[in-house]
């Protein structure tokens, strides 16, 4: 030891010693075990309870980095907090652990998805742990563990023998469809009796009905990874979000879940929940309600039906456009081009035939966002022409990519007068304009979308927008062209993936190819050994293959004989796995009940952790902290599976999170060389400005911290190096929590020099005896204390934790400035139970120091005494004819005429008023003084 050293200074050294040991003493008594009101997990509950839940991470091979833990720790200070004021917290954290980086390591190294996750689950729970993290150890769950996925299996096969009865807006049992069918009251699709279908046609016309579905409607194929993947997974340049390979539209049979059927409740019940305001953007944009009409327009005796929510234009329809992937391309195309044809129309093919083959590869090739939102309109002519119902006009029909077979019907009215898109089409194509809005006087531009009267469009001329619509939708209705409606963006949720890491479907074929779900007493369906865990890949950018799993390759899993109720059988499984969103759309659920075997969540206790509070109340959990990243697709893939099982009775609540929020990103430095290929940020030396890696200058950039940018700080070297508490010191000041910060490893000394001085205000250095004294505080101390106590109260319940993190610092300084020979007891004791849910570890030594016997981790938390926050003066500006020349202290208590006398005489205002009588003197009490000369 030197003498530089004192033997009890709060070092790294020694902050790690204390964390360890009150880490263990947190885990051999139970300290975060949240009682249940029922089952194994039960205890004595109060009324006053808290669910606070980080978004599922995904255990990685890399483990943390130091922006990983932001929310973390976030939700674990805020859980600290209210647990310290009384109320029960369950906090928890599992593992969202089926996935592709798994499947990935496995292929490359042959080692099974299993004991990779598995590895990698232990590394992250000792990172957590390390960080101190008030976890509820009991309640840890992972995806990929049978008894988990169990219920997963069982929700899908809820929902798989559910339907949505529109009528009365939920799910109900599809057994109770059936029953509609069989008594007659609904009749079927064809008209036959329900006794006269046979067993497969019964399941077909149930598979029209069925939250959970197969189908052979278009998905995003993706050779390069050999799976088909989500819309909200394709990035917006048309590539997967994962691996970037090129992505294809193909048909092919997948299961869906037919999320559409609630769109209206979706976006409605936004309304209800404490959520960021731009998630509920996003979210109302992804599902993208519109109303408007479908019209009908004829070909020959087919009907082309559009969706449009300009019904009123439909006299400026001036062509029809197909999606190049609709069903009724091929139907209408004609053998031969007319003999008129433009040759713009063609595409240089010979025959429409081969111009729409032509055109449709090339459009596969584009995602949806390129197609919509590609300045250069291209398209081909079909050869057939369709009939205006508006006003009998022959028009040509196209097929373009600007139009999409995921919303509305696949095909559009083109109205170029009115739809800039349009306009440019037919500018590109040479084809007429028809306005059908009087443009604003002065107007000179192309397409005119704003409001004006209805102009060449027959018994609508003259009026306005809104009565227009209502008129020609009227007019449709009567004459058997179309009708009004509502429509979405939103498409069924494509829930079949080609990959072996990943939950099986509970489900079997018979020899007609039928599905079938299996028993409850079947379930889990686990997941076979197989030697081989990829899928079949092919060439990026070979769009014309075909899935071929890696289950499909478990020959005695697939092929399997079973007992259904009517004799052995022999039936095959589904060699699809459910995507990885399965598992994470129901885990609040299961942090409730993780260990009941008997069902997915005892009622009771789901009520009582998750269940509406008032009247009004979605329910769901109290606290949800996460990425925005997630906004459409694991919180709206949640929100749906949540209502399905509230429509069905499972559960109490209609939304899964109440209250979201949303915390920043960790930023950092990152560096290029000459090559433009990313260095170790931490071999970085900087030298006269510039930056230097290896002696060879490199270019400074700022990005998301990351693996591939080469710029990864980890909590582990921070805990060494820090210490824990420093570590979370240090990241919960940095800035607000939904902001991203900057990290800047030299800062973190300051948060660990702000807990030197808290330690050494308590504590010898140089014996580690206490040295706080019973003295009384003087009344500037106490005053700054329960101002303090006040801010912090009101900082940590509103997540600002940067600002209480900033009156902990100014109440120490003001402890180390007034009481250089130790704190008085009194505020001593306060001041730490305040920086407990920042800094656990420090503060629980400290506390077992002044005398505490039991964990401060419940508490107490101090009261702000309210008599030392009401201020003795008042500081007023004072305003003279509306500019602010001076300022007066006066008591707080001072009457209006005492404030004027005062302000008066206050020598810079009395120079400017010069003896003279002001015309006003008005006093805002509390604010200003103003004088009007």
């Amino acid at each position: 030891m030197t003498d530089e050293q004192p033997g009890h200074r709060y070092t790294a050294a020694l902050a790690g010693r204390i964390e360890q040991r009150w880490q263990d003493h947190w885990e051999q008594h139970g300290t975060y075990h949240a009682p249940n009101p029922v089952g194994p997990l039960a205890g004595p509950v109060p009324a006053d309870k808290l669910f606070v839940q980080d978004m599922f991470p995904y255990p990685s091979g890399a483990g943390l980095h130091v922006g990983h833990p932001l929310g973390f720790i976030g939700t674990d200070v805020f859980a600290r907090y209210h647990r310290m004021n009384g109320r029960n917290v369950l906090h928890t954290m599992g593992f969202d652990a089926f996935g592709l980086p798994a499947e990935q390591y496995a292929v490359s190294t042959g080692q099974h998805p299993r004991k990779t996750t598995e590895e990698n689950i232990s590394n992250y729970i000792r990172q957590i742990r390390r960080l101190g993290l008030g976890h509820d150890e009991r309640r840890r769950i992972s995806t990929i563990d049978p008894e988990y996925y169990r219920w997963t299996q069982w929700i899908f096969l809820r929902i798989f023998n559910s339907w949505y009865d529109a009528d009365a807006g939920k799910a109900r049992p599809i057994d109770e469809l059936v029953a509609q069918f069989d008594s007659g009251e609904r009749p079927t699709p064809d008209g036959r009796p329900w006794a006269e279908l046979s067993h497969a046609e019964r399941q077909g016309v149930l598979n029209e009905h069925r939250l959970v579905y197969l189908s052979d409607a278009p998905v995003n194929w993706v050779p390069g990874l050999g799976t088909v993947i989500s819309n909200e997974e394709v990035t917006a340049d048309g590539r997967s979000e994962r691996g970037n390979f090129p992505v294809y539209r193909r048909n092919l049979r997948q299961w869906m879940m037919r999320i559409t059927a609630y769109a209206d409740r979706l976006i409605d019940d936004l309304d209800r929940l404490d959520w960021p305001d731009k998630v509920k953007a996003m979210q109302r944009n992804w599902i993208g309600r519109s109303n408007g009409a479908r019209v009908r327009f004829g070909v020959g005796d087919e009907r082309i039906e559009v969706f449009t929510t300009r019904p009123d234009t439909l006299f400026g329809a001036t062509y029809v456009v197909l999606a190049p992937e609709h069903p009724l391309v091929d139907v209408v195309a004609a053998d031969t081009w007319p003999s008129d044809v433009d040759s713009r129309w063609t595409g240089g093919a010979a025959t429409p035939g081969a111009a729409i083959a032509a055109y449709r590869r090339t459009a596969s090739m584009k995602s949806d966002l390129d197609r919509q939102e590609n300045k250069e309109k291209t398209g081909v002519f079909t050869g057939a022409y369709a009939t205006n119902p508006a006003n009998g006009a022959r028009i040509p029909v196209f097929i373009a990519d600007y139009v999409l077979m995921g919303y509305g019907t696949g095909a559009i009215m083109a109205v170029p007068g009115q739809d800039q898109r349009d306009w440019d089409f037919a500018t590109a194509f040479g084809l007429p304009v028809i306005r059908t809005v009087q443009p604003t006087a002065g107007f000179d531009g192309e397409a005119f979308t704003g409001e004006g009267p209805a102009v060449n469009s027959g018994f609508l001329d003259g009026l306005g927008i809104v009565e227009a619509k209502a008129r020609v939708i009227g007019w449709l209705e009567e004459q058997g062209h179309g009708h009004g409606t509502i429509q979405y963006k939103l498409r069924d949720w494509l829930f079949s993936r080609q990959r072996y890491w990943g939950e099986p479907f509970p489900v079997v074929y018979d020899a007609d190819g039928t599905a079938v779900a299996l028993p409850e007493s079947m379930l889990p369906v686990e997941l076979p050994e197989v030697d081989d865990y990829s899928p079949r890949t092919f060439d990026p950018e070979d769009a014309d293959t075909v899935p071929s799993p890696p289950l499909s390759r478990a020959t005695e899993w697939v092929e399997v004989e079973l007992d259904l109720g009517d004799g052995p059988k022999t039936y095959r499984r589904d060699t699809n796995t459910m995507p990885n969103w399965a598992g994470s759309c129901w885990y609040q659920l299961r942090y409730v009940d993780p260990t009941d075997g008997e069902r997915f969540v005892e009622p009771e206790n789901e009520r009582y952790w998750l269940g509406p509070q008032t009247p009004g109340d979605p329910g769901g959990v109290d606290l949800y902290i996460g990425g925005v990243e997630h906004a459409v697709l694991h919180l709206l893939y949640a929100r749906f599976w949540q209502k399905v099982l509230f429509d069905l009775g499972e559960v109490s609540g209609e939304e899964p999170y109440r209250r979201l929020f949303n915390q920043g990103f960790i930023q950092a430095f990152a560096y290029t060389d000459e090559r433009g290929v990313y260095v170790d940020a931490s071999e970085v030396v900087e030298k006269d400005g510039k930056f230097f890696f290896d002696g060879k200058e490199v270019r400074q950039e700022y990005g998301k911290m990351g693996k591939s940018l080469r710029n990864v700080v980890t909590p582990d070297q921070m805990c060494e190096t820090y210490g824990a508490d420093t570590f979370r010191m240090y990241e919960m000041s940095m800035g607000p929590m939904d902001v991203s910060r900057p990290w800047a490893t030299k800062d973190v000394v300051g948060a660990q020099r702000f807990l030197q001085r808290v330690w050494r205000n308590l504590v010898d250095e140089e014996t580690g005896e206490l040295r706080v004294t019973d003295a009384e505080p003087d009344e500037t101390t106490l005053r700054a204390l329960h101002k303090a106590i006040a801010g912090v109260h009101e900082d940590y319940a509103n997540l600002r934790y940067n600002t209480a993190g900033a009156k902990l610092i100014e109440l120490n300084n003001h402890i180390t400035k007034t009481f250089p020979d130790g704190a008085p007891r009194s505020v001593a004791v306060p001041m730490v139970q305040m920086l407990a849910p920042l800094c656990p570890h420090i503060t629980e030594e400290l506390w077992q120091k002044l005398g505490g016997t039991e964990s401060l981790a419940h508490g107490p938390f101090p009261t702000a005494d309210e008599r030392y926050l009401v201020e003795d003066t008042v500081e007023y500006p004072i305003q003279v004819n509306g500019k602010v020349r001076a300022r007066v202290t006066v008591p707080s208590g001072a009457s209006q005429d005492e404030v004027k006398a005062a302000a008066l005489a206050e020598e810079k205002v009395a120079a400017v008023v010069a003896g003279g009588t002001p015309k006003k003197v008005i006093v805002v009490p509390g604010r200003l003084v103003n004088i009007v000369l």
